[in-house]
């Protein structure tokens, strides 16, 4: 009968294993301790999801705004290009002008000479 346990071995046994169970349960309960609850879990993923949807409609105002604001810039540059061709044509004329003005009034007074 030597595989039979004595009284105060199995008392000793038991006891030891009390505390195991004691220490797993301990380790546990701190685990659990460290989780979160569903109810918090859902109401930080509803406030994520919601905060995820307001970034991105954020994000796409700005895209709109900034597709807007260079759309404003060609238009811009179109009608400054425009404005300084326009301005380019009139020093052309008023400087043209004057000479073609000179060059008749010389031909108008050669030909006065010229017809006498």
């Amino acid at each position: 009968m030597p595989d039979e346990l004595s009284v105060g071995e199995l008392g000793r046994a038991v006891s030891a294993l009390r505390q195991e169970i004691q220490a797993m349960a301990q380790g546990i309960n701190s685990r659990l301790d460290k989780v979160v609850s569903t109810e918090v879990y859902s109401l930080q993923s509803a406030y994520t999801d919601q905060r995820i949807t307001a970034l991105s409609q954020d994000l796409q105002k700005a895209e709109d705004a900034r597709e807007t604001l260079e759309r404003a810039f060609e238009q811009y540059q179109l009608a400054e290009r425009d404005r300084r061709e326009r301005e380019r044509q009139a020093r052309l004329y008023q400087m043209i002008l004057p000479v073609l003005m000179g060059l008749l009034a010389a031909a108008i007074s050669v030909w006065a000479v010229i017809a006498k």
